[in-house]
């Protein structure tokens, strides 16, 4: 995939000098999805959020992300190009690095861009990296994935699509999301949270890595933990042997259509 945004430059202090245009899609940005988000993320990410105090104004410097980041949980934002090689990506996981693009979108693509810019990584991420037991569970899919290879990393990817980036919480007071996909998307936020559209599911780790996904659509599906000790308590598993099993069980059947082709004219 292709991307037509660039990462920014650091200055010489390791500061990115953000323009009034681009701190003004931050701040609508975040002002409209933290509404959105309102009863609807879990108690991690809101505490996670209050650690981060992120201006609300203008765009954080990742430095100041990064200092709240390593207090807590050793992590830290590692900034790279708008995109970067699986194997790359790995690594800095398993370093307990999380990469993010030095870009944010334009006013045109305000409601959705397929490409993960600063707003999905800062403000969507971020947040539950503060948390340890989903801190442990990335640095332990980073490292399986870093010594993987490239066919079992396809299996493996589905895990993090349906928790990191996808997933959903049963909690004492109800549905809430944890996923970093979900709560930078106002559109994904309704959508897991209130439509009777999706199907929702307890998350059984074989379940989800047989499971396909498209990263273009809204989400057919969406697994849910009992609560974030879940997520530590999947990364002591032999997830590499779960993946073998899931394997020899094979994929199920998508709850998609496929995704359309252009075909050339003769």
């Amino acid at each position: 995939m292709g991307t037509k945004y660039v990462s920014k430059e650091f200055d010489d202090n390791g500061y990115i000098n953000w323009t009034d245009e681009e701190n003004g899609v931050w701040r609508d940005l975040v002002s409209r999805q933290l509404e959105c988000i309102d009863g609807k993320a879990c108690d991690e990410y809101m505490h996670g959020l209050d650690l981060l105090n992120f201006p609300k104004d203008h765009l954080p410097q990742i430095e100041d992300v990064n200092s709240v980041l390593r207090r807590e949980t050793g992590w830290e934002i590692y900034p790279v190009a708008a995109l970067i090689p699986f194997d790359k990506f790995f690594a800095l996981l398993a370093d307990k690095k999380f990469p993010a693009a030095t870009f944010i979108r334009k006013r045109k693509d305000f409601d959705y861009l397929q490409e993960p810019d600063i707003v999905h990584e800062i403000f969507g991420h971020c947040a539950m990296l503060t948390n340890p037991d989903f801190a442990a569970f990335t640095h332990k899919y980073g490292t399986l994935g870093h010594a993987a290879d490239k066919k079992d990393r396809v299996w493996l990817a589905r895990l993090y699509w349906f928790t990191v980036e996808f997933g959903l919480m049963q909690t004492s007071n109800g549905l809430r999301i944890y996923g970093g996909g979900i709560l930078s998307s106002p559109g994904e936020t309704e959508y897991a949270f209130s439509s009777d559209v999706p199907e929702r599911k307890p998350l059984d780790i074989i379940d989800v890595l047989r499971t396909p996904y498209r990263i273009d659509i809204m989400q057919p599906i969406y697994f849910m933990i009992d609560g974030i000790h879940t997520l530590y308590e999947i990364a002591q598993m032999d997830i590499m042997k779960l993946v073998r099993e899931a394997q020899e069980l094979g994929l199920h059947e998508p709850k998609f259509p496929p995704k359309e082709t252009k075909t050339a004219k003769g």
